[in-house]
Order: structure tokens, then C-alpha cells, then sequence
């Protein structure tokens, strides 16, 4: 069941005077999330605003054929900001973005996985710090639905763990992002999207921020083998804009991966054995993609996807 949007005029502050509101598009890039994307839009149609408005939430479509354009329609007849595209191929998600960057009517632009839900304050904590004209990109804080009462579960909330930690001292974006929309695109070839707008932003002299308290929820894999496949495509994917960019992303620096690491192992020490199985996995999961990247030379940037992510339940 569809849902109105809430909209937010410029509201007004306890002096009586109006706040400066800064609009923004929204980009969401599914293939065959009929289980979320409804979940999703009910999500962004129901945040709390005060300084971010919500102008238009496109909804780029590759591909789909689970019922997710059909329920996308059925939003977009209720709520007219709700605009769907359809491709009939994949292309990958970073030729995607293209199509939502060249569509995109505002300046700041919101960049979504189809798999995730935001919490209800996250579009105003992504929008907000741009009252700064020196940031240039803002990223979320994942925060894993899985349990943590077996080994892959354990794994997928470490990651995301280690992930705020890092982010916390230099930020890295994942799954959620905001940036402005200083560039006509991104390489379309590129299996890290969010890496490859932090080398553009960070390249025209602008600012990256994270935001620990927007909180983005996200399902991690169930099995090994999906988790392997994800990490795997990662690694080639930060090898290969390493390599064509010559940019490295803030967790692939040890320095700052050391001590949350350590932070880890201390806070739970029954679980050492957990995290010796995760370090070797991982460096297992980067030398194949290592391998894919330079000696197979495929770049993963349309990917198998991992069906195990894709029911997020908060």
C-alpha cells in the first residue's frame, strides 16, 4: 500500500523566521527488488525535514522483471515526484547513475542502493552539512539487520563495524550517499561508484564528510560464498581505481584499519577465532580479485547479484 508524501515547505525557526532549505534529487538504482523498493519509497516519503526538501526521486530501473517496475508505477500515481526509468538491459550500476545524474534537476543529489532503508532522519543528515560550501560529498553510517549468532553474521557486522570506525577518521562512503553534482558522470566501468565520486569530489578540491548519525539499515549476506563474492568484487573494484585514478580508499589504509581491528579483537575476545577466519577470508576474497582484475582482466562492474542481501527487516 502506497503512501502520500509528506512535503516540507520552509519551516519556520522558534524566532519566526525561515530556514534556508536545500533541495535535492534522489537516485535509487534497483534490478529486482520487489522485496524492498516499496519498503524503500515508504522510507524517503516519510522523513523528517527541516532543512533538506525532497524535489524528485527517480528510480532507475535495469532490467527488472520481479513485479519492482510495476510497484514503482503504482507509487509514482500517487506521488508525482516518483519518476520511473526503465532500461532494458544492464548495464552496470555506475552507467545508472549516468542516467540519474543527466536526469537529476538539483545541485544536490542523493545516491541509494535498492537494497537498503534509511532511517527516518537520514535525508536531513545527508543534505544538511552542505550549508558548508566546502563539502562536497556525505556519507551514511551502515548499520547491519543480521544477527550476530553465527559465523556470517558475526562477519557482516564486523565489516560495517570497522567501517564506521575507519570512517570515523577518514571518511569512506558506502550504500548511501549525498554529493553535489559537479560532474557529468561517472566511469561507467567502475564496480565501486561511491570510490569513483570520492576521487571526483575530492579532485575539485571539495570536502568529504560522514555522518555517523544517518543511519542507513542494509541485510548482509547469509552464506559465505555470497559474502566472498561481494568482497571479491570490491577488491577489483578498488584495484581498478587505484590503478586508473591512482585514488585509494580510506580502508584500504592500514593505518587506520590497525587499531579499530585491535579495538575489535579486545571487545570481543571469545570471538578471536571468528576474526582470524574473517582477516584470512579477506585476504583471500582481495587476492581473487587481484586476480580477476590482472590476470583475468575482467573488471566486475556488472555484477552477479546476491540474492541473500535482499530483504531488509528493521
Amino acid at each position: 500500500m502506497t503512501k502520500e508524501f509528506k512535503d516540507n515547505k520552509n519551516t519556520a525557526t522558534k524566532e519566526g523566521r525561515l530556514k534556508e532549505v536545500l533541495p535535492c534529487s534522489i537516485g535509487i538504482f534497483i534490478h529486482n527488488e520487489v522485496q524492498n523498493i516499496g519498503k524503500l519509497l515508504d522510507a524517503l516519503l516519510n522523513q523528517n525535514l527541516r532543512i533538506a526538501r525532497i524535489e524528485e526521486i527517480i528510480v532507475v530501473s535495469s532490467a527488472s522483471t520481479d513485479g519492482s517496475d510495476e510497484l514503482v508505477t503504482e507509487y509514482s500515481e500517487k506521488n508525482p515526484i516518483i519518476k520511473l526509468i526503465q532500461e532494458s538491459e544492464r548495464r552496470g550500476k555506475s552507467a545508472a547513475i549516468n542516467t540519474f545524474i543527466e536526469l537529476a534537476q538539483k545541485d544536490i543529489a542523493v545516491i541509494i542502493s535498492g537494497d537498503v532503508i534509511p532511517a527516518e532522519n537520514t535525508i536531513e543528515r545527508l543534505v544538511a552539512p552542505y550549508l558548508d560550501e566546502k563539502v562536497g560529498m556525505v556519507g551514511c553510517h551502515p548499520v547491519p539487520t543480521d544477527k550476530e549468532n553465527n559465523f556470517v553474521g558475526y562477519w557482516v557486522n564486523v565489516q560495517w563495524r570497522l567501517h564506521h570506525k575507519i570512517a570515523l577518521q577518514s571518511p569512506k562512503m558506502g550504500e548511501m550517499v549525498s554529493f553535489r553534482k559537479v560532474m557529468d558522470g561517472i566511469p561507467p566501468e567502475s564496480a565501486v561508484d561511491e570510490a569513483s565520486i570520492e576521487a571526483i569530489i575530492r579532485a575539485k578540491g571539495l570536502e568529504l564528510k560522514y555522518a555517523p548519525d544517518a543511519i542507513v539499515y542494509n541485510k548482509g549476506a547469509d552464506t559465505i560464498k555470497d559474502f566472498m563474492k561481494q568482497r571479491r568484487r570490491i577488491a577489483a573494484g578498488h584495484l581498478w581505481l587505484k590503478k586508473t585514478e591512482t585514488y585509494n580508499v580510506s580502508t584500504n589504509n592500514p593505518s587506520f584499519l590497525l587499531k579499530p581491528l585491535l579495538t575489535e579483537m579486545v571487545t570481543h575476545p571469545l570471538k578471536i577465532h571468528y576474526m582470524v577466519a574473517i582477516i584470512l577470508l579477506e585476504a583471500w576474497s582481495r587476492y581473487l580479485g587481484w586476480y580477476d582484475l590482472v590476470i583475468k582482466k575482467k573488471n566486475p562492474f556488472k555484477w552477479d547479484i546476491s540474492t541473500s542481501t535482499k530483504k531488509v527487516d528493521i
